[in-house]
């Protein structure tokens, strides 16, 4: 099978696998270039509430394919910040599902997802300065964000690889799970993602990204919902809530 991202929905949850295992998952050009579009798809499927983006096999993804960055690097970089971008940009929750390396360009796209769960004995690593890269700015101010300037300067500086203890430590990853327990806990998390307030999670998303040119929207969105009643009378009636915002609705007000 050729390099490129897989996908399917199933039950609210969208899943992107990368899908290069003969180098360990690395994108090549092709692939950076068919996320975005792909994303635009699956946050205009009103079947999706959670994404999932993860890598084949047993590695997340390893970077760049650096046969790539032979004759173009900037190119290459440029491609990889788009669908960075992109990623972030997601209008719903997005989940990094993290086994093996996770290194360079992996590191990046995890990065730019919402939430990261790794099984034990994963590995991170930003290693630009093995290659004598910049780093983009966009993704340094990113891993900054998750990690504090320290940590990001650590790993920007060496191009060192850390275990998953110090990537929970440092924020890097939200929860390290045994091996052989990162599907079912994936799975049993976005079970509970796809079963809350769109949007609550939506605005939640702007707000903690750092958005502040949005709150009125987000009322606006807010008084014209039945989130927030759905939700007090499932609970004062004891059963699951229904509610019913979808992101697809604020993009059409």
């Amino acid at each position: 099978m050729e390099p490129q991202l897989l996908h399917d929905v199933a039950d609210g949850v969208a899943t992107v696998v990368v899908h290069h295992p003969a180098k360990r998952n690395a994108m090549t050009a092709a692939m950076w270039r068919s996320l975005p579009p792909l994303l635009e798809d699956l946050a205009a499927d009103p079947d999706v509430r959670v994404l999932v983006l993860t890598g084949a096999g047993e590695t997340f993804c390893a970077g760049a394919d650096i046969s790539t960055l032979r004759e173009a690097p900037e190119k290459a970089q440029h491609l990889s910040v788009l669908a960075e971008e992109a990623l972030a940009a997601f209008p719903k929750p997005t989940l990094a599902a993290i086994r093996g390396y996770c290194v360079g360009g992996g590191a990046q796209l995890a990065a730019a997802c919402d939430l990261r769960f790794a099984e034990e004995g994963a590995l991170f690593g930003v290693t630009p300065a093995k290659l004598g890269l910049v780093y983009p700015a966009s993704s340094t101010r990113r891993l900054v964000s998750l990690v504090g300037p320290a940590t990001a300067k650590y790993l920007l500086f060496s191009g060192e690889l850390i275990d998953t203890g110090r990537a929970l430590r440092t924020g890097l990853v939200d929860e390290v799970l045994p091996e052989g327990r990162l599907a079912e806990r994936v799975a049993e998390f976005t079970r509970v993602l796809v079963s809350r307030s769109q949007l609550t999670q939506a605005a939640a998303k702007e707000f903690a990204d750092g958005r502040t040119d949005r709150e009125e929207h987000w009322r606006e969105q807010a008084r014209g919902s039945d989130d927030a009643a759905e939700g007090v009378a499932a609970f004062l009636e004891r059963r699951a809530p229904r509610f019913s915002w979808t992101v697809r609705q604020a993009a059409v007000r």
